[in-house]
């Protein structure tokens, strides 16, 4: 029944298993993928024909997480999966990047990749394996696609390489580099990193790109023999000829609307030349084809004028850096804010500073974590002067977060250090280029500003390149044109120490490590310059936090007073909270956390903390309160819930014939203790204190 075709090999001594004709046999292309015992199942399909008027490729990638693949029921009422998670969608971006490129561009059939993961062994991560596998099913399917690529993950333990780090050894690990790439070259890079050298990086970079040529020709031996017959490419239309003629007569035209600096006045000029190539053409051709040879058209002027000339469309050379204006402290109620303006990008993040409580629990396979760090990037449609829709966030934003979320999270202190949840909020006001990294540069300036002990600053470039046969020039601090012209965009960020992140995606089938070296070497140059313009706004961290985030007291207590402090079903601790108004942390360990916006509300929670954790002291001196009499004497309450008896005796000089005579229910009084009986009960005495005072009056005599 089943035709079946399998790949085997041993891939740095974990077996790596491509096997297809078994399942989802009715898509075009199907890869079962196993890395160890973690198994993906990779599909691709391809419409048949593009949808009339389309003007893009339309490539969907979709990477799925079934919770049975961890054993596991998933949360929540439904009790199934519902939308992506923020990991899902980053992992679908990390295919989609490096595949994308490798289509042709008169391909315009929908096309559709579903990566799911049917099983997690724990230690093998299964966004490795996906990638793999969606290469392999695409050239299985028959659709146009340049590939294969192959990928791999780097780690950096103990000053050595690691292939493909297990999820215990990515605890360890002072990298994580994903690559991917043909045998040729990298296609796309996503790393985070504990600030290693721009070397560290380019070895990482290589040996990944080395270490994953072994799979690229285990797909192609598997599609030599059950690949289907590839799909023609659609030809180029008759009349593309003559609409090119019409276009080039603007080349002139074209040149002077990319000499405007400013943005919106440059595409101003670009739409007035386009709507005359259009008035010229009339209605008779195609405006989907016209509108691709215009775009072509532009593409070759911008290139073009910087390879020959090495001037830009903002007249600068290829190592400038835009002018930079940074500001500490811009919103007055914020725990800390800035507003970091490069050129015509804008972004203003704003830190909020927040107890344990607010910690973001994450439900992944591996199982339940939490996080103290959140970075949330928002882009509003009016940062590029366009009316958009505004809602939940997109893959976009979710992926620029994370990015800036890695860039800056190495350099942030210990939980023991600083026991703060910190939230940061990227909101991109005006947008021409690399807002991921001016959230990055604002974002450090924020969180200096709260008070958050960051080790060093940390700031973000943006490198482009423009190739062109031989010919290349590395771009630094592109513009939005410049990235969607040219034919790569490398992000670097991190401190004057090191790289704590590296992205990069290339348009183009593949870069060489010399070009990449170039642009590594770039951009530390450009990254300092940022740094010293950041620093004319804040150099470190505020020495304390603004007087609106909440004040963390840290104590310890006993493992075995926690239930104290807790009570029946969270009666004390509840009522402590509502009272004081603070909030408290308890761990496991008996470190205790209290949260207070003023000063007062915590020290008065920290002083019943003390109370109840408190052990009575043989001769000590307490305030209590008569909770009950009896005849043969008085129980006090004191040291918060601790209960001891006064006896009748103790309760006066002479004889006393009623307890209620010298004391009733909820009289305030000084007691001393004595001394403690068989059972551990205190025993109490109110005639040894003077009451008025609260002086010892065996001391006094003595």
């Amino acid at each position: 029944m089943f035709k079946i075709f399998r790949k085997e090999l041993d891939w740095n001594g974990t077996p790596l298993v491509l096997e297809t004709g078994k399942v989802a046999r009715q898509a075009d292309g199907a890869v079962m993928v196993s890395l160890g015992e973690t198994t993906v199942l990779c599909t691709a399909v391809a419409a048949q024909s593009p949808r009339p008027g389309q003007d893009f490729f339309p490539l969907t990638v979709n990477y799925q997480e079934k919770a049975f693949a961890a054993g596991k029921i998933p949360g929540g009422f439904f009790k199934r999966e519902g939308r992506p998670s923020e990991n899902e969608t980053l992992v679908s971006r990390l295919i989609d990047r490096p595949i994308r490129p490798l289509f042709p561009s008169s391909f315009k059939c929908e096309t559709q990749v579903i990566c799911t993961v049917l099983a997690h062994d724990m230690e093998n991560n299964p966004d490795i394996a996906a990638m793999v596998g969606a290469s392999a099913a695409l050239c299985l399917s028959g659709v146009p696609f340049f590939g294969p690529i192959a990928a791999a993950r780097v780690g950096w333990i103990d000053g050595g390489y690691v292939l493909n780090p297990t999820v215990a050894q990515m605890e360890e690990t002072d990298l994580d580099l994903v690559v991917a790439g043909t045998h040729e070259g990298v296609l796309m890079v996503e790393s985070e990193a504990q600030e290693l050298s721009e070397e560290i990086m380019l070895g990482a970079v290589n040996f990944g790109h080395d270490a994953m040529k072994p799979v690229i020709d285990a797909i192609i031996e598997l599609a030599e023999n059950c690949a289907k017959e590839p799909r023609p490419l659609p030809e180029e239309p008759a009349e593309a000829a003559e609409i090119q003629k019409v276009i080039d007569g603007f080349d002139k035209k074209f040149a002077a609307a990319y000499q405007i600096a400013d943005k919106t006045e440059r595409q101003a000029a670009l739409g007035e030349v386009r709507a005359a190539i259009k008035e010229k053409l009339g209605e008779q051709y195609d405006g989907v084809l016209v509108g691709s040879l215009i775009k072509g058209k532009e593409a070759d002027v911008v290139r073009g004028s910087i390879l020959k000339t090495g001037s830009r469309i903002d007249g600068r050379d290829t190592k400038t850096v835009r002018q930079i204006v940074a500001e500490a402290g811009f919103l007055p109620r914020a725990h800390g804010s800035s507003l970091f303006t490069r050129g015509e990008t804008q972004a203003m993040v704003v830190a909020t500073l927040g107890t344990g409580q607010d910690e973001q629990i994450i439900d992944a396979l591996v199982g339940e974590s939490r996080s103290n760090f959140m970075l949330h990037y928002n882009f509003p449609p009016y940062s590029v002067g366009e009316a958009g829709r505004v809602g939940s966030p997109g893959r976009r934003e979710i992926g620029h977060g994370k990015l800036a979320w890695r860039a800056l999270r190495p350099l942030l202190p210990s939980k023991e250090d600083f026991p703060y949840t910190v939230r940061l909020v990227s909101e991109i006001t005006e947008s021409n280029g690399s807002s991921s990294m001016a959230t990055v540069c604002g974002g450090s300036l924020a969180l200096m500003d709260a008070g958050v002990p960051v080790d060093r600053p940390v700031a973000g470039i943006a490198m482009g390149l423009i190739k062109e046969g031989d010919d290349y020039a590395v771009l630094s601090d592109i513009l939005g044109d410049e990235d969607h012209l040219g034919d790569m965009d490398f992000k670097v960020a991190g401190s004057e120490a090191g790289v704590t992140s590296l992205q990069m995606d290339i348009k183009i089938t593949s870069i060489t490590p010399e070009i990449m070296q170039i642009a590594l070497d770039q951009a530390k140059d450009g990254r300092l310059h940022i740094l010293g313009e950041m620093a004319k706004a804040l150099t470190a961290a505020r020495d304390g936090l603004a007087d609106s985030a909440p004040k963390i007291t840290t104590m310890s207590i006993p493992v075995d007073k926690i239930r104290d402090i807790i009570g029946p079903g969270g009666k004390i601790i509840r009522e402590i909270c509502e009272t004081t108004g603070a909030k408290i942390d308890i761990d496991d360990d008996g470190t205790v956390k209290v949260a207070a916006v003023t000063g007062a509300s915590g020290e008065a929670a920290v002083a019943r903390i003390r109370d109840i954790v408190a052990e009575p002291e043989l001769g000590v001196i307490y305030n209590g309160t008569v909770v009950k009499t009896v005849d043969f004497g008085a129980f006090v309450n004191f040291l918060g819930a601790k209960d001891g008896l006064v006896h009748i005796s103790e309760l006066q000089n002479g004889r006393t014939e009623k307890t209620t005579d010298i004391c009733k229910e909820g009289d305030t009084v000084k007691v001393k203790v004595i001394g403690f009986d068989d059972r551990g009960k205190v025993k109490l005495s109110m005639k040894r204190v003077d009451q008025e005072t609260g002086d010892d009056l065996e001391a006094a005599e003595a």
